[in-house]
């Protein structure tokens, strides 16, 4: 259901706000999880004894892991409390990420990313199922926008601060640090998460007859179509731009460090903006917009020929405004294209075809790039096609991605003022 320009959007309660302020916590530190690894592939390369081949391994071992739990995940998420569900996951996760810290190998290591891709996957889908679950439609937009911004605040803080901490304290430092604000958050998910049980109450089948019921659904496959398009617009570009900014330029590490800092920032105010505005405009309008704002920063960047720091700071900001907030219309879209009972199974289902993007998103950029006689990297204006290529299928998808018509589960047994139950009505043709 789309929010009635016309009306003030419902405000957001004191309860959830309370609500939110976990569920960021949680996607706050997944997302350190995920992206700290990367600053610290020297250190660690050096360390461990590891090839450029192992350490890869090590990186997309998360992604993959995290795809193919949520695969698994979707015969049998919606057959218990959403509740149950995030804090297993997110303890598992909070586990394997204390085992990333202490692995002594590179053996070790694997296996443990393996281990945190798939809790913390698991976890990622829980949590948005929440907020399908608990916000009524025309709050969801500014439920999406508060948990997406915690990729930039992840960017912002846990870049810098992982390698502080492995300056100080050696490699292993930012993921015990890690795991141990995890179980305090975990604990505090404990007092202030929700049953939410009211998908319980429908008669089901078997899982194998629900898992194909979703996946036939045509409007869940448009779904999935287009989120596939959607990663995938994004990711390819992303994936080299800091070798592209470096091969032109010359730059360093801490050059680049300034320039995701500043992106970062601008990202994190911008989201929060378009989290408010997602309640108050049409939803497909406002990601076609972004959306094709996306578009053209992929072409510009990719293009981007030397020249000083700011100018580089600059576009890459605008890039990461328009491609990560085109993301909060477009999973607001995505959280209600699934009807309640089955919103758990279509979450992990979706999470697993945009991890699959993920991972085809570098061999689609590293087919298209090369290295010249004197070492610089070049192809990339090609890598900016294919992403505003793949960016404008998504652009053209979402207007065929529609709302469920089932009104919206209630919550049951709330615990310590969590957030007033509170029914959807039935989505109307947009």
């Amino acid at each position: 259901m789309e929010p009635d320009p016309s009306s003030s959007p419902a405000k957001l309660t004191r309860s959830e706000w309370a609500l939110l302020l976990v569920l960021v916590a949680v996607q706050f530190t997944h997302m350190v999880d995920f992206v700290v690894i990367m600053p610290l592939g020297e250190r660690l390369m050096d360390e461990l004894s590891l090839t450029e081949t192992q350490f890869g391994q090590i990186v997309s071992a998360y992604a993959w892991a995290a795809g193919l739990a949520s695969l698994v995940a979707s015969l049998v998420m919606d057959r218990f409390d959403r509740r149950t569900v995030l804090l297993t996951m997110y303890a598992g996760f909070a586990l394997s990420t204390l085992f990333c810290g202490l692995a002594p190998n590179y053996e070790l290591l694997l296996v443990s990313r393996t281990l945190a891709g798939t809790f913390g996957g698991v976890a990622a889908v829980a949590l948005m199922t929440i907020i399908g679950d608990v916000f009524p439609s025309e709050k969801r937009g500014r439920a999406t926008g508060a948990v997406m911004s915690a990729f930039a605040v992840a960017s912002i803080l846990g870049l810098p601060m992982g390698l502080w901490l492995a300056d100080l304290f050696g490699r292993g430092a930012p993921f015990i640090v890690l795991a141990v604000i995890s179980a305090a958050v975990w604990v505090l998910g404990w007092f202030r998460l929700p049953h939410v049980r009211g998908h319980l109450d429908d008669e089901r089948g078997s899982r194998v007859a629900e898992f194909l019921a979703v996946v036939r659904e045509p409007n869940h496959l448009r779904a999935f179509v287009f989120s596939f398009f959607l990663v995938l617009g994004s990711m390819t570009v992303a994936t080299f731009v800091g070798p592209y900014l470096v091969s032109v330029n010359g730059w360093r590490e801490r050059d680049l460090a300034v320039i995701y800092f500043v992106a970062g920032i601008c990202t994190l105010v911008s989201m929060a903006y378009v989290g408010r505005l997602a309640d108050r405009v049409h939803r497909r309008w406002l990601f076609t917009i972004i959306g094709f704002g996306a578009l053209l920063a992929a072409l510009l960047i990719s293009n981007l020929p030397p020249g000083p720091l700011w100018v580089a700071t600059l576009v890459l900001s605008v890039f990461m405004v328009f491609a990560s907030c085109r993301i909060i219309p477009a999973q607001a879209l995505l959280l209600g294209a699934a009807a309640p009972r089955v919103r758990g199974a279509f979450l992990s289902l979706n999470t697993s075809v945009q991890h699959a993007a993920t991972g085809l998103a570098p061999l689609i950029a590293a087919s298209l790039v090369s290295r010249d006689a004197q070492g610089h990297l070049i192809g990339f204006p090609l890598v900016g096609l294919a992403s505003a290529g793949t960016a404008a299928v998504a652009l053209v998808l979402a207007w065929f991605v529609r709302p469920a018509t089932e009104p919206t589960i209630v919550i049951v047994e709330p615990q310590h003022d969590a957030p007033t139950p509170q029914a959807e009505p039935k989505a109307t043709a947009v």
